[in-house]
């Protein structure tokens, strides 16, 4: 597996998603309430742009025309048929038994922890002020 850079932390602040192109493979890396998960750019029930689609929560019914938002900014419904996916785990509640959007492993790592190359170049000390967002393949 293959890992890549894809942002520095503050560059997908919670509640906001990035759209990056890996491997020849569009991904959407979102960051829900501090966690960073990431989902392949297509919807597996059409074929469309499914980052692109509106981050929502669930609604939880109660008393006759009462209801509550919960779960906020933790589901993405697709642009073209409204089909919703849980973003942490790409799970589907339309087809729960058939449909998951594809996901990748995501981690915040340090920029000192990255995977060193075999050359070496002439160094100045450096500071690391911010972690980086790591997507793996």
């Amino acid at each position: 597996m293959k890992r890549y850079v894809v942002a520095a932390v503050p560059e997908i602040p919670p509640g906001t998603h990035k759209i990056i192109e890996v491997s020849g493979r569009e991904v959407g890396v979102f960051n829900v309430n501090g966690a960073f998960y990431a989902l392949l750019n297509r919807c597996p029930h059409g074929g469309a742009a499914l980052c692109k689609g509106t981050v929502v929560g669930l609604v939880r019914p109660g008393g006759v025309g009462e209801y509550e938002l919960i779960r906020k900014g933790e589901f993405l419904r697709c642009p073209w048929h409204g089909w919703e996916f849980e973003i942490s785990s790409g799970q589907s509640y339309c087809d729960p038994t058939k449909v998951k959007a594809r996901k990748f492993d995501v981690a915040v790592e340090r920029g000192d922890d990255l995977v060193k190359g075999p050359y070496v170049a002439e160094t100045y000390n450096v500071a690391i002020e911010n972690d980086y967002v790591v997507l793996t393949l």
